[in-house]
């Protein structure tokens, strides 16, 4: 459902909608009891377990191990991954002064090589400057879903996870259209650590961190333009979705450009807390012989990856441009 029209003056926080995504009865995968599913790496075999306490899974053999004695992998299978662009008022108001940019969601597509995982490297290839966080939740599908209504769409989530749409915004002069090297190379979408069912997603928080500091925050349900009920109804008039499959439901204001040895987090109340480490890649072979559009620095990809300042709060540009000891800037 569209918010209203907004203003936004620099400093401040952004409004609510005046037509915040609300619904009049919780499904049940938004009701509790609040489960938790992780996916993970123990002594070198993959399983999934269901967490017992913050400290311990119970993997679907019967066996407790503790979380912090195991590799998270993605808690999810999907064979397509699919994002919407914009879908948050104040990213509307950011780079389009407008909170409603679109009359209804578009979306583009990940490759499931770019699926990454809790505590999992994002690499910045050497001739590439502009890699771009964007915090996030997604949604995973839980049985194939095809031609149902917004209000059937709920039946067919099995939960949702925190996620990271990284970006190389160095590739926009050439892919703005499918977004397929801005938003496609491999280890891009860092998501997890669980998948969790039994929580009202539209009343959480969203929150991202830039070493250590609050970069992004959104109060989800008042700056959603679209719920993910309505993004799974308009997608599967036409594609089907399978088990496993991700629906990115967009972010709020103040995607801002890593720096490798960076590390950035996205918190989900609810959900929990994702967290990856930017590393310096090398420049991809092909690149000295001239194969392919070479990164750029254009207009055009400086004012998405550097954004629009004035129309953000100003305690995120500040906390963005500390430091990464955290130490006041001299």
């Amino acid at each position: 459902m569209p918010v209203g029209p907004a203003t936004f003056t620099s400093g401040s926080t952004f409004p609510a909608s005046d037509m915040p995504v609300r619904i009049d009865q919780l499904p049940p995968i938004l009701r509790g009891p609040r489960v938790e599913r992780r996916r993970v790496l123990s002594n070198g075999t993959p399983y999934w377990g269901t967490v017992v306490d913050p400290e311990r899974l119970q993997l679907d053999d019967g066996r407790l191990v503790r979380l912090d004695g195991v590799q998270h992998l993605a808690p999810c299978e999907p064979t397509k991954i699919i994002c919407v662009h914009l879908s948050y008022s104040s990213r509307g108001l950011e780079t389009r002064n407008n909170p409603v940019p679109t009359p209804t969601p578009t979306y583009f597509m990940k490759p499931v090589t770019a699926l990454n995982h809790h505590g999992g490297e994002i690499v910045r290839p050497a001739d590439c400057r502009y890699l771009n966080y964007e915090g996030e939740y997604a949604v995973v599908i839980g049985r194939v879903c095809r031609n149902v209504t917004p209000d059937e769409a709920w039946d067919y989530i099995a939960g949702f996870t925190p996620a990271l749409d990284m970006g190389l915004q160095d590739f926009r002069d050439t892919d703005q259209g499918s977004m397929l090297r801005v938003k496609g190379a491999d280890g891009l979408l860092p998501v997890g650590p669980g998948l969790v069912s039994g929580i009202d997603i539209l009343s959480q928080t969203l929150r991202t961190w830039r070493n250590g500091h609050l970069v992004q925050q959104a109060n989800i349900g008042d700056e959603m333009i679209w719920g993910p009920h309505y993004m799974i109804a308009d997608i599967a008039r036409h594609i089907t979705l399978l088990p496993g499959d991700l629906i990115l439901t967009g972010t709020p204001c103040h995607s801002r450009s890593l720096e490798p040895g960076d590390l950035i987090e996205v918190e989900i109340s609810g959900l929990g807390r994702l967290a990856s480490r930017v590393v310096a890649g090398a420049v991809p072979r092909a690149s000295p012989l001239s194969v392919g559009h070479a990164p750029t620095d254009s207009d055009e990809v400086r004012r998405v990856a550097l954004g629009v300042d004035a129309r953000v709060p100003r305690a995120f540009l500040d906390n963005y441009r500390r430091p990464r000891d955290g130490s006041p800037e001299s």
